[in-house]
């Protein structure tokens, strides 16, 4: 159950972050890795860190060997549209594996040579290149790779809705691939509606469509502009099929591809409801406790069993029940709490009373954060407070934060000041969740009864939701 042995992914050197820790809460006294598999025996097993890449390969091949590949024809350009994101998922080898096989079957099956990769970046300009060159992309590929920025040119794409724009590197073939990961990660904005269509979106689009999928709607109807840039003539005048890396909280579990998008993203809604629902409802429990940032990426997206620490964040709103509205707010809900002008924390990016303080080792700086003027933030060592500091996004963000010289000194005083001896550490893991002994007990305490809620009430009323028995 409590594994002292097991050790977090290994962290991706970056410039949008420190230099990577010697010292990784892991390896705090107290400290170890609760298997999930003994928090949710039902969820399905899967491959950790870097076992199973060669089943990766294999069952990737027999998926692909029923997808139609007719339209591709040996002269053609293909491209295949993959996600910086996916690297980020247990050190990155499963997806690297399933995309070299795709890329292999489609020479084959087809007879075409001309397979060019096109990598999408979350953010930043450079995301991407770093993945390329630490990866070795272009000769594990054997093909072409580019990186596709959120600021490249435009392409325009007519829908039901209105003119969205593409980035042009991603349709500029004459098909397109989409190679992505079923891992929901900030489920609280999709919150399963069309998950496996978002990348279209938010990877593959211009960044003032970007802003209108996060600012134009509220979380729930902007899910309807992914669905309408792929339904549009563009993208459906160029697809071919979909091929996702799938997962549960415990690891990697395999790949699923189909011609149908549509059915590909119902198979994968069902099994990620039922599988990280467990844990999110799980996550949800925490009552208090101190969060570590430990990884490799933005804090929000850092991992603790599969689940990110948004999740945490978000963690008193349910974001898989449909009739909750959770439009976004966080400083008109937090104000208005905090004076008691309301009562409850129910919407999307209401920061969670449960979190009463946090310890950042490592994490990238880029994305916008208030969380230090709600709550107490220790960052260990000068050069990830300088990051955090001199990022646009957070320019105030150690005026209310303070810096430790060690991740031991951090934790202590975190400990002082939460009133809580709980710790969880969001250190990108999947099959376990680095933890103390206290919150490992907790958790345990509350598995059992968590699961059966989600079969008995949850699963039931968020497939019904979404037309699924």
């Amino acid at each position: 159950m409590f594994n002292p042995e097991l050790s977090p992914p290994e962290v991706m050197p970056s410039m949008y972050g420190p230099k990577i820790r010697e010292t990784r809460s892991s390896d705090l006294p107290d400290m170890a890795a609760i298997s999930m598999r003994d928090l949710f025996p039902e969820i399905k097993q899967g491959f950790s860190h870097k076992e199973g890449i060669d089943d990766i390969r294999k069952i990737a091949e027999k998926e692909l060997s029923i997808v139609n590949m007719d339209k591709i024809k040996p002269g053609d350009k293909v491209n295949i549209l993959c996600s910086e994101h996916g690297f980020s998922l247990l050190e990155g080898l499963h997806y690297r594996e399933m995309l070299k096989t795709v890329g292999k079957v489609v020479r084959e099956r087809t007879g075409c040579n001309n397979i060019r990769y096109r990598l999408a970046s979350g953010m930043g300009i450079r995301e991407a290149k770093e993945i390329i060159e630490y990866f070795d992309l272009k000769n594990y590929l054997n093909a072409s790779i580019t990186p596709m920025r959120p600021f490249d040119k435009g392409v325009p794409i007519e829908t039901e809705i209105g003119t969205f724009y593409g980035l042009a590197k991603a349709y500029d073939g004459d098909w397109i691939i989409h190679a992505f990961h079923d891992e929901p990660r900030d489920l609280y904005f999709h919150r399963m509606l069309n998950r496996t269509l978002k990348p279209f979106v938010m990877n593959y689009a211009r960044y003032e469509t970007r802003a209108v999928f996060h600012s134009n709607f509220t979380n729930r109807n902007s899910n309807f502009v992914q669905k309408a840039i792929f339904d549009s003539p563009l993208v459906q005048s160029k697809f071919v099929f979909g091929c996702i890396l799938t997962s549960t909280p415990d690891g990697i579990t395999g790949v699923d591809a189909d011609n149908d998008m549509y059915r590909l993203d119902r198979r994968i809604a069902k099994d990620l409801l039922n599988n990280y629902g467990r844990v999110l409802r799980l996550i949800s429990e925490i009552d208090d406790c101190i969060a570590v940032w430990d990884g490799g990426r933005w804090g929000y997206y850092l991992h603790a069993g599969g689940i990110v620490f948004g999740c945490l964040e978000n963690g008193k709103y349910d974001p898989f029940d449909l009739d909750v509205p959770s439009a976004m707010g966080i400083d008109k809900m937090v104000e208005k709490y905090l004076s008691g002008e309301s009562e409850s924390l129910d919407q999307m990016m209401d920061l969670n009373p449960a979190i009463k303080a946090i310890v950042v080792n490592q994490a990238w700086a880029g994305l916008p954060t208030d969380i230090p003027v709600h709550i107490p933030t220790v960052v260990v060592g000068h050069d990830q407070a300088e990051f955090l500091n001199r990022t646009s996004a957070n320019p105030t963000f150690m005026e209310s934060a303070v810096v430790s010289e060690t991740l031991i000194d951090a934790v202590d005083f975190a400990l002082k000041i939460a009133g809580t001896d709980k710790i969880i550490s969001f250190d990108d893991s999947f099959g376990s969740i680095t933890a103390n002994t206290s919150m490992a007990k907790y958790l345990m305490e509350k598995a059992p009864e968590v699961s059966k809620q989600v079969d008995d009430h949850y699963l039931p009323l968020w497939l019904k939701q979404r037309g699924m028995e």
